[in-house]
């Protein structure tokens, strides 16, 4: 599930050059993941590793995650059995 959501974020990645001519890339969904590089192409394969710390980070600390096309990696209640 989380190879899913990865690409699913990934096609909503963001990518601008630097005033230093460097590029920048986010995922405007994921507050704080973002990775630079000196071609968009080496932001574009970065992006990924960067997004799978973010998640793992998030989900050690229990931070809410955003759903990405309907993918919700955020855990989930466990239901008491009742007898």
């Amino acid at each position: 599930m989380i190879t899913q959501y990865v690409a699913a974020a990934m096609k909503q990645a963001e990518f601008e050059r630097m005033e230093n001519g460097r590029y920048f890339a986010t995922i405007p969904a994921c507050k704080g993941c973002w990775v630079d590089g000196a071609t968009i192409d080496e932001c574009r394969a970065g992006l990924p590793e960067a997004l799978e710390s973010w998640l793992l980070v998030g989900l050690q600390f229990r931070d809410p995650l955003p759903v990405i096309d309907g993918i919700d990696l955020n855990p989930q209640p466990a239901y008491a059995e009742t007898n």
